[in-house]
């Protein structure tokens, strides 16, 4: 079927910019001839409780692992660091656990040249390895630099990798080692050249030379991915010195996995995790000290042991609950530095009882310190019991009295972002339920989670309405498509409904009187996306009819979005628009913008699914939105994806409802599942920007809501977008420059006399790989100019590499 005039008119318009003539070019605005309508909501973006965008990260809890549900902390083993995964003594050697890039890496120095070796036996799952010089390791699958040489879990083929904060396919050998039996590894470095042997083979399986940008030096580690996984025997040779690498081990305490034991003195301590009288979830943490002098207790140093950032004079209020058994003294809660030889703050707790009771605090640091941790202990004779520990800045740093840090959310909202999305695959698990995310934060059930299995409901889905509320963004979240009808009928109640009804009188005993207003609700998120199954399909469809007939019910004026993958050459597709017509506002496609131009991709997706949309039902209504604009990067190249993204989206206003580039947020070096797209970034104490931050600003900033006609010749690389306001005096173009030269345009517009001088001109532009450090300037950042042409046609020379505004007035 023919695309309708809109559709047709965008793809010719990215056609002629990506055209590739003259080096010069020549761009023309026809300021009268409207493409589409721009909504605001298309500078939104997407946060999920991904990579601890919100624990960690957006909400306030200085503590990690405040209900003690993870299980005690793998054992240490001296001279290697863990990042991720749970490594367990095995003999003489090392086991772990199925994990998605859990690694071992030895403190010892790195090296250049020489070998490593090591005996590895898989008992299942996918794969598991060495890895050589290594540098930069963090937490998370591709959270290091190196290469990877990993056994498969069938033991048939050898892999060889590299990572440089993402992965890369070096090549593979096709082996026959046993499966479940111990193999040897040994890798070979010379220069450039990796050079693998199995088994003592005097030949090598893999003999590689790496002639792109090879990582010459490092650490050496032990890596599983998804893989239960065993090591022993690991030996280094640099030159003629040969040394063991030990694994050997110390016992871990039964202390929940985000805590750490105090054991100070001669205080004879006992540790253990009661599952038989948790005030909340599964299990809460007891502490006994039995006699002699010194302390007892536990401390914690918030996500992945960072440190607890404090500054003098810094207030925290936080609170615990606790019960004690023939207690000889008080309880004291403390800030302390991270080896505990320095008290910041103290509080004393008397008279602990003996049945469950909350008790608040203040501690007010003396000093300053990004590395300090929260303790809570005893120094006489008694049993305690811990459960829920909160600690959270105060004044100023939360966000509108909020359990939100102030710092990253005043970023955020100096961002310009109009639109929030929340949900992902954060959604995707039984636990995840609208009613265990209500009433008293610290009564709330864990949960496991999809990310972290061992997640909590203190900052769930009306937390975050509250926050877009404050933030002046508008709000769209998701749904577990397994809610039953009953719990979104009353879903739609607490949402919306008066205070006269009784989930209304809820909602307003949880502090909120007022009626919610969220934009979208999504039913799911990327359903059955693994496979193309006209079954899962339709369970998503009935659940979809069911879920919107329970909500509209209620409420008709709350807008329902799709979340079933789109696959455009599957006939399940048109099954479902035509079963979630007339009750979706949107559907929901997921994009990808990694690539500089990725724009053109973007709009082929979108004109496809539109024309498809028509051909299907002419008359209906259903639109869509992209809720994730995902990639695996947060560099410059991104930012330019990003803004072609952006053009392309903004030429499809008409049918484009709402955009989110993911993700929002990314803490330093922590990265749970091999995204590295975070437009913000964090510590504990610290922000900072990236550049497709910048970007998303610049198109925030200067929102208009009138696509008009732009034409481009001889533009090989530019993309071209000229908005205006309704009253056309105000007229917006904005260009991409995706090449890595300067590209020289004369620019001539049409209906658009008068132009005031000067115009301002805000310009992003860099190395493809440029980032943001964390530890100075933010080197790639939007520079503001002006430009003083004046008229109806003017020159002007686009960096390479650059983003560039233009705001003209007349």
């Amino acid at each position: 079927m023919v695309l309708s005039r809109c559709a047709a008119l965008c793809a010719v318009l990215i056609g002629l910019s990506l055209s590739a003539c003259a080096d010069n070019a020549a761009i023309h605005v026809n300021t009268g001839q409207i493409v589409s309508h721009i909504t605001p909501r298309m500078t939104g973006s997407c946060i999920e409780d991904v990579n601890h965008e919100i624990y960690g990260g957006l909400y306030d809890q200085k503590i990690f692992g405040e209900s003690f549900e993870e299980p005690p902390s793998a054992a240490k083993f001296a001279g290697w660091t863990a990042y991720g995964g749970s490594w367990l003594p095995a003999g003489d050697g090392a086991r772990v656990t199925p994990d998605p890039g859990g690694k071992l890496v030895c403190d010892e120095p790195g090296f250049a040249d020489g070998s490593v070796e090591a005996d590895v036996k898989i008992g299942g799952g996918d794969n598991a390895g060495l890895l050589v010089r290594v540098q930069n390791p963090g937490v998370g699958a591709d959270e290091f630099d190196g290469y990877e040489i990993s056994l498969s879990g069938n033991g048939r083929q050898v892999i060889l990798g590299k990572h440089h904060h993402d992965w890369k396919l070096l090549t593979t050998a096709a082996v026959s080692a046993t499966a479940g039996q111990w193999s040897h590894l040994r890798v070979k470095m010379a220069g450039p050249q990796i050079q693998v042997y199995l088994n003592g083979d005097s030949v090598p399986v893999i003999d590689f030379t790496d002639t792109d940008a090879s990582l010459l030096s490092g650490a050496i580690a032990l890596r599983t991915w998804n893989a239960d996984a065993s090591f022993r025997n690991v030996r280094i040779q640099t030159g003629a010195h040969v040394a063991d690498a030990s694994l050997s081990s110390t016992p871990s305490r039964s202390v929940s996995g985000m805590w750490d034991a105090i054991a100070a003195g001669v205080a004879e301590a006992t540790f253990s995790l009661d599952s038989d009288n948790a005030l909340n979830g599964a299990q809460c943490q007891k502490i006994q000290h039995s006699g002699g002098a010194g302390q007892v207790g536990v401390a914690n140093r918030g996500l992945n042991r960072w440190g607890i950032a404090v500054q003098k004079g810094q207030r925290f209020a936080g609170r615990i609950y606790l019960r004690g058994q023939d207690l000889q003294g008080p309880v004291t809660v403390a800030l302390q530095s991270a080896d505990g030889s320095t008290t910041y703050a103290r509080q004393t707790i008397s008279h602990v009882a003996g049945a469950w009771a909350k008790y608040p605090f203040t501690l007010k640091s003396s000093a300053a310190d990004p590395n300090a941790r929260f303790a809570v202990w005893i120094d006489r004779p008694g049993v305690l019991w811990a459960d829920q520990a909160v600690l959270m800045g105060t004044g100023a740093e939360q966000f509108h009295g909020l359990p939100v840090r102030a710092d990253i959310a005043n970023v955020l909202v100096e961002e310009g972002v109009t639109f929030l999305r929340y949900g992902g695959t954060m959604v995707n698990v039984p636990g995840y339920r609208w009613k265990s995310m209500i009433g008293d934060p610290d009564k709330r059930p864990p949960y496991r989670g999809n990310w972290y299995p061992y997640s909590s409901n203190r900052f769930g889905i009306f937390d975050f309405l509250n926050f877009c509320e404050a933030a002046h963004m508008e709000s769209a979240f998701a749904i577990n498509i397994e809610e039953t009808d009953q719990d979104v009928a009353d879903l739609a109640d607490y949402l919306t409904a008066p205070v006269t009804n009784p989930w209304g009188r809820k909602r307003a005993a949880d502090g909120h009187p007022a009626p919610y207003n969220p934009a979208y609700i999504e039913i799911g998120n990327e359903e059955y996306i693994g496979a193309d199954n006209a079954a899962d399909y339709e369970h998503y469809t009935a659940r979809f009819q069911a879920i919107a007939r329970a909500i509209h019910g209620r409420n008709p004026k709350l807008k329902l979005v799709c979340a079933a993958w789109w696959r455009p050459d599957s006939p399940n597709m048109e099954r479902v628009f035509q079963g979630i017509t007339g009750e979706a506002a949107a559907w929901d496609l997921h994009v990808w913008s990694d690539s500089a131009d990725a724009g053109r991709d973007v709009d082929r997706d979108i004109s496809q699914m539109q024309s498809l949309f028509q051909k299907w039902d002419p008359q209906a209504a259903t639109k869509i939105v992209i809720f994730e604009e995902n990639g695996n990067l947060h560099n410059m190249q991104r930012a330019l994806g990003h803004a072609t993204t952006l053009a392309a989206m903004q030429k499809h206003g008409d049918f484009v409802l709402a955009a989110c580039p993911a993700n929002c947020l990314q803490p330093w070096r922590q990265n749970d599942n091999g995204w590295d797209q975070g437009q913000i970034f964090f510590t504990p104490g610290h922000i900072w920007r990236m550049p497709p931050y910048y970007a998303q600003q610049m198109a925030a900033n200067v929102y208009q809501p009138l696509c008009v006609q732009s034409a481009v010749t001889g533009g090989d690389g530019l993309f071209v977008t000229a908005t205006r306001s309704d009253d056309g005096k105000t007229l917006i173009l904005s260009v991409v420059n995706v090449g890595a030269a300067p590209k020289p345009a004369s620019i001539s517009l049409s209906g658009f006399d008068g132009v005031k001088t000067p115009s301002e001109v805000w310009t992003l532009a860099g190395d493809l790989n440029a980032v943001n450090p964390p530890d100075g300037p933010e080197v790639v950042r939007t520079q503001q100019n002006k430009l003083d042409a004046a008229g109806a046609a003017f020159d002007y020379t686009f960096p390479a590499h650059s983003f560039v505004v233009v705001r003209l007035k007349r």
